[in-house]
């Protein structure tokens, strides 16, 4: 089966003895981890499936109280109360929160159940994280994904890692570029913090925290002025480059410098170097996506790749790594309050049409909330009903202290999920959620990789996720939402999706297809753009943005800047790894990490607890003083309960 946890996509063989997960083997034929690597989380996290905290029957609150109900009285009162409150305030009194955790089949029928209840109120997490990487890559290339695999990596010349930390965050992809330095790739590191990444780095450009266009436009401006561009790609392939070129002119290395704190001469050695040699692949993270400015941040970076023709070709591209295992594929199925299956727009005539066809229904037409729109909204008492199907907002959104003061205002939340977590404390109706080892299905990881999910065992609860998104469509009415089987719904999306039309679930064996397939005798699409772009006109756009501060800055009462990001031994919320005890033991408590000058400057310890506050929130947490963050900034993982980083974002 597909790997549970990060977007790289990993495989591996789920071992049953007494109808229960007992240990994970590694798969040594997988298409991506192909020489049967795992990380910890993939070889021990499994403890999570048969854990005593498993959500196996559905509970209601009466009386303040979660009480176990049927599985009939949970989904009549859901379809009850939604069918109430959409009959009193309207549909987009409704939300609907998709999971980049669930699979392929089930974030379509959960989109499609929301817009059937006449709401495009419908988006999932990679609003907070990957939605900056469909949006920008989209508007240069035509299509917002990974252009490379990453197969290609250990073969690189040049490895452009910016935003990122393969080592903790995705450690088979981080295998893969210690191939490609052993190999003798040259590497570039833009990163705030000294991960391990740095100490192979061959240059480490050390920005601030939110200079990342400054950065970019920077490394441009060198590379134009050094006549170092591509220019017979750029005449043949590009369109916008006399507005690029134009743009970048006043950010030289000195002044590009004094905003990001990168001394000029790295900025131009990074410029040359990734300029002059062939093979170079950007990979990318977070790091650029998580900011105010992060679409602007990945157009940036797309010009980079694009000024220089390095695209269309193996060993380069601009390839994204996404966070959870089903985040690319959670967005591929229109799990966005603008996008149907495919990308296809909501509000465009043709595709309105096709879906009302489809579906059997008049579709709304116009762009729904997204899922930080429905944090406000919630607070604004104009969100009455919210259905989060395998998401965690009271934990992972920013500023979670304004998630749960929203979530309190609701009238009616329905959670769906395997395990207890922050947001299922507010629920109204919670509904027990199927593991990856219970359902078959499909993932999509950071390659656009469609693979196969398996199932092992039976669903705990009885149910897999997607056959309970089924009933409780059936029960509100919904027609069109009855289907057999995951490989019956994925027919039916694949039949709506020109992108997915040549791909089938018998078809996926062995080795899963990536996408494009439009037709059936196509194998997938290992590098995008090698004749044109996904655009009307084939070309690629540069997209030229200026440098914008960042919205919040450090002061006298709030003189440090905190960066967040993930350790190796975690995942997300920590709702699956925390209940692993071979993982857990690991890395049993978050700690902020502080740089010696910071410390001194405050007469703070090492391992001594601290009030951390921000304009949000604040919480206590052990400080670890370290020089891997520099002076004037901090660093803290968003894994632990007790340890809530999203009460100071």
């Amino acid at each position: 089966t597909t790997c549970t946890y990060c977007g790289t996509g990993c495989n591996y063989y789920l071992n049953v003895k007494d109808k229960k997960v007992v240990s994970i083997s590694p798969c040594f034929e997988a298409p991506v981890n192909n020489k049967g690597s795992l990380c910890v989380k993939g070889r021990f996290g499994y403890e999570h499936i048969h854990h005593k905290d498993r959500l196996t029957t559905p509970l209601i609150r009466k009386n303040g109280k979660l009480e176990e109900a049927t599985w009939e009285e949970a989904i009549t009162l859901v379809a009850t109360k939604f069918k109430e409150i959409k009959d009193k305030y309207g549909p987009d009194s409704l939300g609907f929160l998709s999971s980049s955790r669930c699979t392929n089949e089930e974030n379509y029928v959960f989109q499609k159940m929301g817009r059937m209840m006449g709401t495009n109120n419908v988006d999932n997490c990679a609003r907070v994280c990957h939605s900056a990487s469909v949006s920008g890559l989209a508007a240069c290339y035509g299509s917002g994904a990974a252009t490379n695999s990453f197969g290609q990596i250990p073969d690189a010349e040049l490895l452009f890692v910016i935003g990122a930390n393969p080592y903790e965050a995705h450690p088979i992809v981080g295998l893969k570029i210690k191939d490609a330095l052993n190999n003798g790739a040259k590497l570039i590191v833009g990163d705030p913090r000294r991960t391990q990444l740095v100490d192979r780095a061959d240059i480490w450009l050390n920005l601030i925290p939110g200079t990342n266009i400054a950065l970019l436009n920077g490394i441009i401006n060198v590379i134009i002025s050094e006549g170092l561009e591509d220019k017979e790609f750029i005449k043949n392939r590009t369109e916008g480059f006399a507005e690029l070129k134009k743009g970048v002119n006043k950010y030289t290395p000195e002044y590009v410098s004094g905003i990001t704190g990168v001394a000029k001469d790295r900025i131009i050695d990074a410029a040359r170097m990734y300029a002059k040699t062939d093979k170079a692949m950007i990979i990318y993270s977070l790091g650029m996506t998580e900011h105010t400015t992060g679409t602007y941040n990945v157009m940036s970076l797309a010009n980079l790749a694009t000024v220089t023709g390095h695209l269309g070709r193996p060993h380069v591209g601009i390839n994204p790594t996404r966070g959870q295992n089903n985040v690319q594929g959670a967005c591929d199925m229109g799990a966005l309050p603008d996008k149907f299956v495919g990308y296809q727009t909501v509000g465009d005539e043709k595709a309105q049409k096709k879906f009302e066809k489809a579906w059997g229904v008049k579709l709304d037409d116009k762009k729904g909330l997204t899922c930080t729109e429905m944090d406000i909204a919630m607070n604004k008492e104009k969100l009455k009903a919210y259905y989060i199907f395998g998401e965690d907002p009271a934990m992972t959104n920013a500023n979670v202290n304004f998630v749960k003061s929203g979530l309190k205002k609701l009238e009616f939340l329905v959670v769906q999920d395997i395990l207890p977590t922050e947001t299922t404390e507010f629920a109204d109706v919670i509904l027990p959620g199927s593991s990856h080892a219970e359902k078959d299905g499909t993932f999509t990881n950071g390659e656009r990789r469609i693979q196969l999910v398996r199932k092992a065992i039976e669903p705990l609860g009885g149910k897999a996720d997607w056959e309970t998104i089924c009933l409780v469509a059936k029960a509100l009415g919904i027609k069109n939402m009855e289907y057999s089987s995951p490989s019956e719904i994925w027919d039916e999306l694949a039949g709506l999706a020109p992108m997915f039309a040549g791909v089938n679930h018998k078809k996926l064996e062995p080795d899963g297809i990536q996408w494009p397939c439009p037709d059936i005798d196509h194998p997938g699409t290992a590098i995008m753009y090698t004749e044109k772009f996904n655009r009307p006109n084939g070309k690629a756009l540069f997209n030229f943005r200026e440098h914008i501060a960042s919205a919040e800055v450090p002061d006298d009462k709030y003189p440090l800047i905190l960066s967040t990001g993930r350790r190796r031994q975690h995942y997300n919320n920590g709702s699956m790894t925390r209940r692993s005890n071979a993982i857990f033991n690991q890395w049993p408590e978050e700690s902020l990490e502080l740089n010696p000058f910071d410390a001194r400057r405050f007469n703070i310890k090492d391992s001594e607890k601290v009030l951390a506050s921000s304009r949000r929130g604040e919480m206590e947490v052990k400080v670890h003083v370290t020089d891997r963050v520099q002076p004037g900034i901090t660093f803290l993982a968003f894994h632990n309960r007790d340890a809530l980083t999203n009460l100071l974002t």
